[in-house]
């Protein structure tokens, strides 16, 4: 199993392929990430590789933190990711992961917060249809009945409502990398990713 990184989204834009049709792409800035610590069945119980990403200031980070870090003599890094792989020996401590790892034409999963909406109503966060806008209606974007009066006499669990839309987890699998530059560690992925520019995301070759 290949070894996943972390990188930053940059922005989308648009590109022409051989066939001369716009494809929209999502330029992300991938690594460089380093190898922190092996992890395999003997010593913790499972193997995993972890990686850190983005190098920061010591004061940013908690002693444990830079504690866990020095031990490799590794400088502070802001974050730090666990992937599971098949053979932990291919790695080593120190080791320094690129998008060299990866391929034009490769399926890759990516997985980052969403953008944060903030408290939505029904229409916008379930796409619930409006009620009458005229007549008297006082309905216009309420939600209606939402339990019954008699038994159970409660609104159950899971109903629909407003409230918190985005800033949630999302993974998106099989996203196409349309080009590789390992100069420079960027992906350009067919199609859109979670979050704003910027964001944080943690992206693994498909399986």
């Amino acid at each position: 199993m290949s070894l996943g990184l972390l990188g930053n989204k940059i922005g989308m834009t648009q590109i022409f392929n051989e066939s001369g049709n716009v494809v929209p792409v999502t330029i992300v800035k991938v690594g460089p990430c380093v190898v922190t610590q092996i992890k395999t069945v003997l010593s913790d119980g499972y193997n995993a590789i972890q990686i850190g990403y983005l190098n920061v200031s010591n004061k940013v980070l908690t002693q444990p933190e830079l504690g866990h870090l020095q031990k490799s003599n590794i400088q502070p890094l802001k974050y730090l990711k666990e992937f599971r792989v098949n053979n932990p020996e291919d790695f080593t401590v120190g080791q320094i992961i690129t998008t060299s790892s990866f391929n034009e034409g490769q399926l890759i999963d990516i997985t980052g917060k969403s953008s944060g909406k903030g408290f939505s109503g029904l229409q916008k966060r379930h796409n619930f249809a409006r009620g009458p806008m005229t007549h008297g209606s006082k309905n216009h974007r309420a939600p209606g009945s939402i339990g019954m009066g008699t038994h159970p006499g409660r609104v159950l669990p899971g109903k629909r409502m407003a409230g918190q839309l985005g800033n949630k987890t999302v993974n998106i699998k099989k996203l196409k990398i349309i080009q590789v530059n390992t100069e420079e560690n960027i992906l350009v992925i067919k199609g859109s990713v979670p979050g704003k520019p910027g964001n944080l995301l943690q992206i693994k070759p498909s399986k």
